[in-house]
């Protein structure tokens, strides 16, 4: 009964999704929302982000084993980094109108800087990107009694990724790495 009710959640934020994507045209749009979304919902989309499955599944599990001190850089360090660039760099660096990171390296140093900190950016998050995908995989194991498997698990998440991923990122442009593309 509980899968049901993942299955009929992924259904509707797929939908949701793709409603949301009729409104995405260019690059902009699909970065930051056209930079017309409120303070509080920026805010919390920054916060849904950051801390995923991975954090709900395995900072728990860190916390049982280690104590207070085993969770200390995550979710606190996290949280408190959030909110101090939120304070001291977020201001300035969307008066820059950046959409990325990179682009604030591109526009200090040069391309070649912001090359490096793409790269630096995407080997850095694969490690992230690999914990969420193994907690999916977790949920849809335990919510299916087993009948999924752990190793068929996080392929079923990281299937829905692609699902999602692919077709919105084609629509809206975002096959033009910085990387590979003026």
């Amino acid at each position: 009964m509980l899968l049901w009710f993942v299955i009929i959640y992924w259904l509707i934020s797929v939908a949701i999704g793709l409603y949301a994507a009729t409104r995405v045209h260019n690059t902009k749009d699909f970065a930051v929302a056209g930079r017309h979304l409120p303070f509080y919902m920026v805010t919390a989309t920054v916060f849904a982000t950051w801390f995923g499955s991975e954090t709900v599944l395995g900072i728990p599990a860190t916390f049982l084993n280690e104590g207070l001190h085993g969770v200390v850089a995550d979710p606190f360090g996290s949280s408190l980094c959030l909110i101090l660039v939120g304070l001291f760099f977020a201001a300035p660096l969307y008066r820059m109108n950046l959409l990325t990171i990179g682009d604030f390296y591109k526009k200090r140093f040069g391309r070649s800087v912001e090359v490096l900190t793409t790269l630096a950016i995407v080997i850095s998050y694969l490690g992230w990107v690999g914990a969420q995908i193994t907690a999916l995989g977790l949920v849809f194991n335990v919510v299916s009694g087993g009948e999924i498997s752990k190793l068929a698990a996080p392929a079923c998440g990281s299937a829905r990724r692609r699902f999602w991923s692919i077709p919105c990122s084609a629509a809206c442009g975002r096959w033009r790495s910085p990387i590979f593309c003026k």
